[in-house]
């Protein structure tokens, strides 16, 4: 499991602790710091199963900026929207942790959490 963090947002260390309680093992990725290409976004979308839209933070000063909340939502304005989340990453919603399975969860609540550890645990 990965979790992509901002050290100062609350949710991602409520999510670090439970899966710290929970005795996972992770690796921490701070997103604003190494941040993800456009083709690690489109792969991380696709593990998601959202859009980009579904994953900005459209409240943030930069979305508000861009005039992100204009945009279209929908495959004309997907690459537009992949390219703001590379440039400007503090756009990018969080924490989000990939599971063992493929998938990923945006993991805000504890109920996402728990989710991603449920489709890493080993099998048996």
């Amino acid at each position: 499991m990965e979790i992509w963090i901002n050290p100062a947002c609350s949710k991602c260390r409520s999510a670090i602790s439970l899966l710290d309680a929970e005795g996972a093992g992770y690796t921490v990725r701070r997103y604003l710091e190494d941040v993800p290409g456009e083709d690690e976004l489109r792969a991380m979308l696709d593990r998601l199963g959202l859009e980009p839209w579904d994953i900005t933070r459209t409240q943030e000063a930069p979305a508000k900026e861009l005039g992100v909340k204009d945009w279209p939502r929908d495959a004309s304005a997907r690459e537009q929207w992949i390219k703001a989340l590379a440039e400007h990453p503090k756009l990018i919603q969080r924490p989000i942790i990939t599971a063992d399975d493929g998938t990923a969860v945006v993991a805000r609540t504890e109920e996402a959490v728990r989710e991603a550890l449920s489709r890493s645990q080993p099998a048996g």
